[in-house]
């Protein structure tokens, strides 16, 4: 069936600016980091695809080596840009990434120049596409000038590969030194992909000082920490769960019966907002306008609808916020 997108996609969705840039991102995400590989479900991915557009998902998150297998993910989202949103292409953001090991030998992963121009080529052909709209350095290299790396994002920028250049967990002090180089090059740095949730406040010990200094936007991924902040994970490990499974990074031993407590507690703090905690927890994230965008992924349609529900209650009122830095503290 020919897919038509809704004619209301944009009446509910809000629209972040991005950084110093005139780049609106939605306020979620969806990343295709699992689920959307080769071994997955074909029409689950692409009616999830789907259903966050009309719900005026804007912003699709990939990687070079998201799948299993490696690439497939861009290949599947490459079919349904093809058969179902190639009409759309201008209302769509697509991202991509290169840092993590994709071929063998010594060219196959990290932060080169030789390396990050190959795979965005290749992230392309796998998309049918001639340029993504962003593209990012997934990781630090430590063994590559910073020089190279952010030199190659701004070639890419040139060659017209890229629309704009972000780049994925640097620190604080590396990312205000790829700011200042990218300024040099006249490519600015539009993005920075940090992981953050309530149980992972890494960015608040100055990397989100840097950003908002520098005018440079944020998009959180794992905002709830692959599962742990929503209802699945209350009386336990379920055996179907991520945990269970120990795949990703969420794994068996840290659902612990201290963390059960504290899901808890934030879980009657959501319901008494009328919220789920997934929902209170993408809520949270983006509180204070300091995240651009909270990046969640999904495994089937109800959980996107569900986690876009969270733009109906963004405000937190004091006591809230206090209560909830209480539990994650042990106060």
């Amino acid at each position: 069936m020919t897919y038509k997108a809704s004619s209301e996609r944009y009446q509910s969705m809000k629209y972040n600016r991005c950084g110093n840039s005139g780049l609106l991102l939605p306020a979620i995400s969806l990343g295709l980091w699992h689920n959307f590989g080769g071994v997955d479900s074909f029409e689950n991915g692409r009616a999830m695809l789907r259903r966050a557009f009309d719900l005026g998902i804007t912003h699709f998150d990939l990687a070079n080596n998201y799948g299993p297998p490696q690439g497939s993910a861009e290949e599947m989202f490459g079919q349904v840009l093809k058969t179902d949103f190639a009409p759309y292409r201008d209302e769509l953001i697509i991202s991509s990434k290169a840092g993590y090991h994709m071929w063998d030998g010594p060219y196959g992963e990290w932060g080169s120049k030789k390396y990050l121009i190959a795979s965005l080529d290749q992230s392309l052909k796998r998309m049918g596409l001639d340029y993504v709209d962003i593209f990012y350095s997934h990781r630090p290299d430590p063994n590559t000038p910073l020089e190279e790396t952010m030199g190659a994002l701004d070639q890419i920028v040139r060659q017209g590969k890229a629309l704009y250049v972000g780049i994925s967990s640097y620190t604080a002090e590396q990312t205000e030194e790829a700011v200042k180089i990218l300024n040099r090059l006249g490519t600015p740095l539009l993005i920075h992909q940090p992981s953050y949730s309530m149980l992972n406040r890494w960015i608040e010990n100055g990397l989100q000082d840097v950003l908002q200094e520098n005018r440079v936007g944020s998009i959180a991924f794992c905002p709830l920490e692959q599962g742990l902040l929503t209802s699945k994970y209350l009386s336990g490990v379920p055996a179907d769960s991520r945990a269970a499974k120990s795949t990703g990074a969420l794994s068996e031993d840290r659902v612990t019966e201290e963390m059960v407590h504290k899901i808890k507690q934030l879980n009657e703090i959501a319901a008494n907002r009328g919220q789920n905690l997934a929902q209170m927890a993408l809520a949270w994230v983006l509180r204070e306008g300091r995240v651009t965008s909270a990046l969640i992924g999904a495994s089937r349609v109800s959980q996107i609808e569900e986690n876009v529900a969270a733009l109906d209650r963004l405000e937190f009122t004091g006591d809230e916020l206090n209560r909830i830095e209480d539990i994650l503290s042990d106060k």
